[in-house]
């Protein structure tokens, strides 16, 4: 599995749906439910994104934002509208014990005016275990990325047709937000340069490709510089520096740390044994693990797990 589908195995849009919303100025809706990632995809119209930093970030029809959870956070059709009469909005369905549900929030379509100048698709992504947590310190706090025309047209539509409460409606919604935030998050990386993670940099380099698919793949296996560079096919000096200047770090370093980040979800969200994770990780016995876990974490294995629960 490749790095990306690796973090984004952790996080879902399972009934997360929260809204196509159609509305018409002055309106707010402020994001309370601590979902660890949001996505907004203006299809129509726009708005201003306000964070709780003071950060406000204007969004426009075409564009898509992700914002990292899970403190709440406004947005309204002008900074200026909270502070003046208007329709205000809540998503809160994630913090509850029973799922939101789009009848809760009077049906998928909601606001004042189905002409709205303003028309969103709105999901809020529900996270299993701690995988995700790597994703979004790969994350800034919030990124915008501008979508084809047709993309949003489709996403519309699919909106629209799941608004009608029809059989799988539910699931055609959760697919879609999967699918478009799986196409947000490439298309950010892709832009970010040096602001992108180390490892999705390096998938982008002929070079060092082949090796991080390989480990990724296998990360069980027992790599070492030379059988690295074998599968990128050049020799361990030339692998070992381009590697160091690319990822910022030599290569068993970094395959210490994937090891130690696999090993914490899998401590965290698994009843396997330490024997068991080690292995799994790449570690032939129960003790080297440990002592590699506790240097690179600061707790042994057990102790995480305890901390963890």
């Amino acid at each position: 599995m490749d790095p990306l589908s690796s973090l984004l195995s952790g996080i879902r849009a399972e009934g997360s749906v929260v809204s196509h919303a159609v509305l018409r100025a002055p309106w707010t809706i402020r994001f309370a439910d601590g979902a660890p990632l949001t996505m907004v995809t203006v299809l129509r119209g726009g708005g201003t994104l306000l964070l709780p930093d003071g950060t406000e970030r204007v969004i426009a029809a075409g564009d898509t934002t992700i914002v990292r959870g899970p403190a709440p956070f406004h947005l309204a059709d002008e900074p200026a509208t909270v502070h003046r009469p208007h329709a205000e909005y809540e998503i809160n369905c994630l913090a509850t014990e029973a799922p939101c549900s789009a009848q809760e929030l009077g049906g998928i379509r909601w606001g004042t005016d189905p002409g709205g100048a303003t028309a969103l698709v709105v999901g809020a992504y529900r996270a299993s275990g701690h995988r995700h947590e790597r994703l979004l310190r790969a994350l800034p706090p919030v990124l915008v990325v501008n979508e084809d025309a047709e993309v949003c047209a489709w996403m519309e539509s699919s909106a629209a047709d799941a608004a009608r409460l029809s059989s799988g409606s539910q699931a055609l919604m959760d697919r879609l937000l999967d699918w478009a935030l799986v196409c947000t998050l490439r298309t950010w990386f892709d832009q970010a340069g040096a602001d992108a993670p180390s490892w999705h940099r390096g998938l982008a380099d002929p070079v060092l490709a082949p090796a991080l698919h390989a480990f990724h793949g296998r990360p069980a296996d027992t790599w070492t510089v030379a059988s690295l560079a074998a599968q990128a096919g050049v020799s361990r000096a030339l692998f070992a520096r381009r590697f160091t200047e690319l990822m910022g770090r030599p290569p068993l370093a970094y395959l210490t740390e994937c090891r130690m980040d696999d090993a914490e979800a899998l401590l965290a969200d698994t009843d396997h044994s330490i024997a068991q994770i080690a292995k799994a990780v790449g570690y032939a016995d129960a003790f080297g693990f440990s002592a590699a876990f506790k240097r690179h974490k600061g707790l042994s294995p057990s102790a995480y797990r305890a901390a963890a629960a």
